[in-house]
C-alpha cells in the first residue's frame, strides 16, 4: 500500500497532513511533480519522482505506478478517473473521495465547465484552500488510510 501524491498543486496544509500520517504509520508515500518539492528531513518513508515537464506526465506516470489498495492524493478528475478505474482509492485536497459511484458524474462537470471557459464564458475560480477544506481532507484522508491498511493486512 502506497500513499501517491499528484504534487505540483497539492497546498501546502495536505502535504503536511500527509507527511505526518506517513512517519507515524510507516507508509510508504510517493511525491510526483515535475519540478522538486521539499520533503521534510525526518520523512523516512516519504520519496519524491520527478518527471519531465509536459502535459499530463506526473498523471502518467502515477496511473503507471499505482495499483488497487493504494491511495493517491489529487484534484485533477481526468486523473482521478483513470486511476477509479484501476480501483485506486483517490481523494481530492477538500476532502472528497472519488470513486465508481461518482466519478462519472465529476468527470462530466469538469468537461461542461472546460467547455463553457473554451467558449470564454466566465465561470470563476474555485474558492480559496481554508480551514474547513483542511479539516475535511483530513477527516476523509484518514478514513480512507485506515480501510485501506485494515484490508493491507489481511
Amino acid at each position: 500500500m502506497k500513499i501517491w501524491i499528484d504534487a505540483d498543486a497539492a497546498p501546502r496544509d495536505v502535504k503536511d497532513v500527509v507527511f505526518r500520517a506517513a512517519k507515524r504509520l510507516s507508509v510508504e508515500t510517493v511525491l510526483v511533480a515535475n519540478q522538486r518539492i521539499g520533503i521534510p528531513a525526518n520523512a523516512e518513508t516519504v520519496s519524491m519522482v520527478t518527471v519531465r515537464e509536459g502535459a499530463d506526465v506526473a498523471d502518467r506516470y502515477i496511473v503507471l505506478n499505482s495499483e488497487s489498495g493504494d491511495l493517491v492524493v489529487t484534484a485533477d478528475i481526468p486523473l482521478a478517473a483513470l486511476l477509479v478505474d484501476k480501483q485506486v482509492d483517490v481523494i481530492d485536497p477538500r476532502g472528497e473521495a472519488y470513486d465508481a459511484s461518482n466519478i462519472a458524474s465529476r468527470l462530466s462537470m469538469r468537461n461542461f465547465m472546460d467547455d463553457l471557459r473554451g467558449a470564454g464564458t466566465v465561470t470563476g475560480g474555485s474558492r480559496p484552500y481554508g480551514d474547513r477544506d483542511k479539516k475535511a481532507f483530513a477527516n476523509t484522508f484518514d478514513r480512507l488510510l485506515t480501510k485501506l491498511l485494515k484490508r493491507a493486512a489481511s
